[in-house]
């Protein structure tokens, strides 16, 4: 059976990433990218599409689990009535190769160890041919080819279910190794597991020692900060949103979506949180990546994009994968990246102003860029478009959708005026008043005092949180402060905000049944406008709220189930870690937070 969520670690060397549940079994891992098809996919079906496990081979539990301080090594402890033995996992920082290293410590006493490697290519469909070269297995099929180097003999006499058993005793250690490479390349030569692991640990542990939080909250600010530099693809520089697809908004529901892709509506957020913990060419690297991705015609621009920056992601369903916990369909690919969302505008816009506010170099075709977005929006901000959420229904004036074009051009004027770059101010201006008018006389319930999800609509949407951070209005301004009250009051599930009023209504708006858990980005941004509205103690309580849901490693998920008490959507979520690091940036500073300061960027 499926573990929950919550139980599984993971692991990443800024190219793909694992999954590794508290019982030692790998049940997810995707080679040689993090978008390629998994060769460890139980975590969407069961052991036969694809499984490694490392554990005591009689009965044991697992008795402690943690990352090394500062780092993506991890290590869990398993002990039964023989003694104990830590397994220590990771993924090697290494240009040159894509391997997962698996370390068997003795700590106590003789332990006799079994660990099966069950291995299916193309997400658990193909069985691969195994042959046996000593203490190297090689599994092979199509373009696909690992071999498996371990300190011990695997038993293939059923081939397509390698077992090895082994003693470990106090002090000794056993090691295994493997490694992905194309299927016609040269066998790869064998590796120094001890040397590769110590050298991932210092890798991981520099990097967080570069981190300029110091805050009460650090250690949770540096294990999110650990997680997006692990979900971020070297050297492209492009950071995927989470490691899995499918993985249910709603368990047993069918809102199940391939994450493993780039998304322009996390651009901004994620370049404030790079440059407000220290990492200014990290941020850097995200926006030259930014800028490849989004070249060419203002109307091609797409609101994601692969890890590479490509924009064909095409949405197929698996249907041979029974889903996590019969959450189906699962799907791979994503057909929201052909939709018109008009948000992704300003989050480029955006992006590019906060980068030279904070004093990074300028790129000489980014203005050349936003002109031409600026040329493409004046005659296109009245359209419907499909929404921050991707809605897969008719298309609609969503009122966050608007509120991101006015912030478009809002940063061009500011480009103009401070940063002395060529444009059209005055007639910039016109259309930035042109854009608020309608918001306000369309967007906004003064009945309900607060702002509705889509002109003529009466729901509500926490994206709209995010209008005071952008500059929209103040978060003290009456219209978001009624946004706010009414959020809490009826979006609001056990502290936590839900993405949108759903009803049964709600299948005309997203397409979909409805159904899902809290948003945890949602519920951070919550805590930002509180703290900008001087209620810090209010956003604080929650904030620690947020912080009691992370699992025992630090992770979180896109959103959270408050009757079931468990995490779910795709996991570990970027999103969540980045509103986790910014929420505790504004809670350090109060009003001079990073929420508060982006909206101080506004244009005059």
């Amino acid at each position: 059976m499926t573990l929950p969520i919550e139980d599984y670690a993971f692991l990443g060397d800024m190219k793909t990433s694992a999954l590794i549940g508290s019982n030692g079994d790998v049940d997810w891992l995707c080679l040689p990218r993090f978008d390629s098809g998994a060769c460890f996919a139980a975590l969407l079906g069961d052991a036969g599409n694809g499984r490694w496990s490392m554990a005591p081979a009689g009965e044991h539990r697992m008795s402690a689990r943690r990352y090394r301080p500062d780092s993506l090594v991890l290590e869990t402890e398993f002990r039964s009535e023989d003694g104990v033995v830590r397994v220590v996992d990771c993924m090697p920082v290494d240009a040159h190769r894509t391997c997962l290293i698996r370390r068997v410590e003795g700590v106590e006493g003789r332990v006799r160890m079994r660990s099966e490697a069950l291995m299916r290519f193309d997400y658990g469909s193909i069985v691969p041919w195994v042959r046996k070269e000593g203490r190297r297995l090689h599994l092979v099929a199509g373009p696909d080819s690992c071999y498996l180097d371990s300190d011990v003999e695997f038993d293939v006499g059923a081939t397509d279910s390698p077992v090895a058993e082994f003693t470990v005793a106090a002090g000794e250690s056993t090691d295994f190794v493997l490694i992905w490479t194309p299927a016609r390349a040269a066998a790869p030569e064998p590796v120094d597991a001890d040397a590769l692991i110590e050298r991932t640990d210092g890798f991981w542990r520099k990097w967080a020692s570069e981190c300029t939080y110091e805050g009460e909250y650090r250690d949770a600010v540096v294990r999110s900060l650990i997680t997006l530099k692990a979900l971020t693809h070297s050297p492209g520089g492009g950071i995927v949103a989470a490691a899995t697809t499918s993985l249910p908004e709603q368990l047993g529901g069918v809102r199940n979506w391939d994450y493993r892709y780039c998304w322009l509506r996390d651009a901004t957020l994620t370049l404030l949180t790079l440059l407000e913990s220290g990492y200014t060419q990290a941020a850097v690297e995200w926006r030259e990546w930014l800028l490849r991705a989004v070249a060419g015609e203002p109307a091609q621009m797409r609101i994601m994009y692969g890890i590479e920056g490509e924009r064909r992601l095409p949405e197929l369903e698996l249907d041979w994968l029974s889903g996590y916990e019969g959450s189906r369909p699962v799907r791979t690919g994503n057909e929201a990246a052909q939709q018109w969302q008009l948000d992704v505008y300003g989050e480029v816009m955006d992006v590019f102003h906060q980068a030279r506010d904070h004093g990074i170099p300028p790129q000489e075709q980014a203005w050349e860029l936003q002109r031409h977005l600026m040329d493409f929006l004046e005659s296109h901000w009245r359209e419907p478009d499909n929404g921050i959420w991707e809605m897969r229904g008719p298309r609609r004036h969503f009122t966050h959708s608007k509120i991101m074009a006015w912030t478009a051009v809002d940063r061009a004027i500011s480009g103009v005026e401070r940063f002395g770059l060529e444009g059209p101010a005055e007639k910039w201006r016109r259309l930035r008043d042109d854009i608020f008018e309608d918001v306000c006389s369309n967007g906004y319930d003064p009945e309900r005092r607060a702002f509705t999800q889509y002109y003529g609509s009466s729901a509500l949407d926490a994206s709209l949180l995010m209008a005071s951070s952008v500059g929209f209005l103040p978060a003290t301004d009456e219209r978001m402060r009624g946004t706010v009250d009414a959020v809490q009051r009826e979006l609001c599930r056990g502290g936590l905000v839900e993405r949108y009023s759903m009803t049964e209504a709600t299948e005309q708006v997203d397409g979909l049944p409805p159904g899902e858990g809290v948003f945890l980005p949602c519920t951070f941004w919550l805590v930002d406008n509180l703290v900008m509205q001087g209620r810090v103690d209010e956003g604080r309580g929650i904030f620690e709220h947020l912080l009691s849901l992370r699992n025992d490693l630090g992770l979180l998920a896109e959103e959270y189930d408050t009757d079931a008490g468990r995490l779910v959507g795709n996991f570990p979520q970027a999103l969540s870690h980045i509103a986790l690091v910014n929420s505790a940036f504004e809670l350090e500073r109060g009003r001079n937070g990073p929420a508060q300061r982006r909206a101080n960027s506004r244009g005059g």
